[in-house]
C-alpha cells in the first residue's frame, strides 16, 4: 500500500481521498488503548464522519470484542446508534517467523487498504507488546496516540527518570521504536507522523505527583518531540460500559436505558478536550457535535 499525506474530508467529498489514519498505540497493557480508541472512533462517527477500525491484537482482540457488543447490544434494542466498520488481524498460525511476519502483513496491508477507501478515518488498535505487527501499525499512522496512565511506572515506557532530579537521562525502547518508524515513515512518503502522549487514568487528588509526571513530560516532549493532551480522568463509567458496548457519547440517547449524570458530563468534556487537542483535518467546525 502506498501511503500518502492527503487529508481525510467527509463523506460527501470525492470518494478517491484516502482516510486520515489514528494508531492507538503503547507497548504496556492497561492503559486504556481500547477504550481510547472507541471513544475516539464514536466522537467522529457522532460527527457525521465514515469510520473504519482495525484491531491489531486478534489474540486478545478487546477493540474487536467492544465493537461486537455494540452490535449486539443495537441490535437487541433496536437503537440508531453509529457503528465503524471493524477489521480483526488475527495472529498467523505460520511457524516460520519470516512467513508468520510476512502474513501478517498483508492481511494488515490489504485491511488497511479496503478500509482507507471507504471511510474518512480509520483508527488502528495496537497490542500492548514489543511484537512486529504492533511496529508495522505504527508506520502507517498519520497521528499516533499514546495512551499512558499517569503514573511513574507507565512514564518508564517513555524515558528513564533519574529517581532524585527527575531529570530524563534517556529516552527508553518505545521512544526510539517510535522515532524509527518516524524516519521511514519520512522516507516512504515525508509526512511527519504527529505523537500525541495522552495522560490517561487522571487522579482528582495527589497533585503533587501529577505536576512531577507534566514537568517530566514537558522536558521529554521537547526532546523527542511529542505533544501532550489529558485524557480520561479515574472514572468507574469508562469500564461499565464495555459490555454494553458504549460509550459516554451515547448516553444522550434515551434508549441505552442510563440516565446521565454530572460524572458523565464531566467524562463527555473530557473526550471532547482529547479529540479538539488531536487536531484531526477537517474536525475543527464539528466538536461541539460531541
Amino acid at each position: 500500500m502506498t501511503v500518502t499525506a492527503d487529508a481525510a474530508k467527509p463523506a460527501s467529498d470525492a470518494q478517491s481521498t484516502r482516510a486520515h489514519i489514528i494508531v492507538i498505540g503503547n507497548a504496556k497493557g492497561g492503559s486504556g488503548k481500547s477504550t481510547t480508541a472507541m471513544h475516539v472512533i464514536v466522537s467522529l462517527l457522532t460527527m457525521g464522519y465514515r469510520v473504519g477500525a482495525i484491531d491489531l491484537d486478534g489474540k486478545q482482540k478487546t477493540l474487536g470484542r467492544y465493537i461486537e457488543n455494540r452490535q449486539d447490544f443495537v441490535s437487541k434494542k433496536q437503537l440508531d446508534l453509529p457503528m465503524p466498520s471493524l477489521k480483526v488481524i488475527e495472529p498467523s498460525q505460520k511457524k516460520n517467523m519470516d512467513e508468520a511476519q510476512s502474513d501478517e502483513r498483508s492481511r494488515f496491508v490489504a485491511a488497511l487498504q479496503e478500509q482507507v477507501y471507504n471511510n474518512d478515518f480509520v483508527v488502528v488498535d495496537c497490542p500492548g507488546a514489543d511484537s512486529f505487527i504492533a511496529k508495522l501499525g505504527h508506520s502507517f499512522a498519520d497521528t499516533l496516540l499514546t495512551p499512558m496512565n499517569d503514573s511513574f511506572i507507565d512514564l518508564d515506557l517513555l524515558a528513564t527518570v533519574n529517581e532524585k532530579t527527575y531529570d530524563v537521562e534517556r529516552p527508553s525502547w518505545y521512544s526510539e521504536m517510535v522515532w524509527e518508524q518516524r524516519k521511514r515513515r519520512a522516507m516512504i512518503d515525508k509526512h511527519q507522523i504527529d505523537w500525541i502522549v495522552m495522560r490517561n487514568r487522571l487522579s482528582h487528588t495527589d497533585a503533587h505527583n501529577k505536576r512531577n509526571i507534566e514537568q517530566i513530560l514537558d522536558k521529554l516532549a521537547n526532546r523527542i518531540s511529542f505533544r501532550s493532551a489529558a485524557g480520561f480522568g479515574e472514572r468507574v463509567i469508562f469500564r461499565e460500559l464495555f459490555l454494553k458496548g458504549l460509550t459516554v457519547l451515547d448516553l444522550r440517547n434515551k434508549g441505552v436505558g442510563i440516565r446521565m449524570s454530572m460524572s458523565h458530563v464531566a467524562a463527555r468534556q473530557e473526550i471532547r478536550h482529547l479529540v479538539k487537542s488531536l487536531s484531526l483535518p477537517n474536525v475543527g467546525d464539528r466538536i461541539e457535535l460531541i
